[in-house]
């Protein structure tokens, strides 16, 4: 492999950028097969997630570039998910939740940032991947009930009725499950922040001279 040749695993990363903003249009679109299709290329995006570390693992080819954009990407698939529900009105998505969860992810991308210009990679931790399963367990329950509305729609007869009823049992989880996801998304942020208070510290305070 050359110096200047990108990795396996960081090339499936970008793809899941890609992928992301065909999710997100899908979403918007007020069609069920778009819909279904955005659901399909979640699933998709989200398990090469999965993928791309497995394989940076096996072939032992960790990069700079795949530490801080792999986590970021993270955040386009699950915002541009969150954003797009949104504007749904069949979905119970709290906007307030949602602008939480995006206010976190970007306070945690500014601290990887400040992390590498004080020669630091701030790589995922514990809690940072117990929040990405959370969050991604969510937008996976909304994309479910989003689909359980356009099939109840679509479906006739004792299909239609049984989708109808499972409808209306579900669709306040989004609200619900939204909440506990943006309180565990800065549960999270509280800990990125305590184990690397020292690096905010050097970044914002001069050298003290000497006298």
């Amino acid at each position: 492999m050359s110096k200047t040749e990108m990795t396996l695993a960081n090339k499936i990363t970008l793809s899941r950028a890609a992928l992301s903003m065909v999710m997100f249009f899908g979403i918007l679109l007020p069609d069920y097969y778009a819909r279904l299709l955005a659901t399909l290329i979640f699933i998709f995006a989200a398990a090469t997630d999965w993928v791309d570390g497995r394989i940076a693992r096996a072939t032992n080819t960790y990069t700079p570039f795949g530490a801080i954009v792999d986590p970021f990407v993270d955040k386009i698939l699950v915002g541009a998910a969150f954003f797009a529900f949104t504007a749904i009105p069949q979905l119970n998505v709290p906007v307030w939740a949602v602008f939480l969860i995006i206010l976190r992810e970007l306070t945690v991308s500014t601290l990887r940032v400040i992390a590498a210009l004080e020669g630091s990679v701030l790589a995922a931790e514990r809690w940072g991947k117990f929040k990405t399963v959370v969050q991604m367990s969510t937008v996976g329950l909304i994309f479910l009930i989003l689909n359980v509305y356009h099939l109840s729609m679509l479906t006739r007869g004792g299909l239609q009725k049984f989708l109808q009823m499972f409808y209306e049992t579900v669709q306040n989880l989004d609200y619900a499950a939204c909440i506990i996801a943006a309180v565990i998304t800065w549960v999270s942020m509280a800990s990125y922040f305590n184990k690397n208070w020292g690096i905010l510290q050097k970044a914002w305070s001069l050298p003290v001279k000497k006298k």
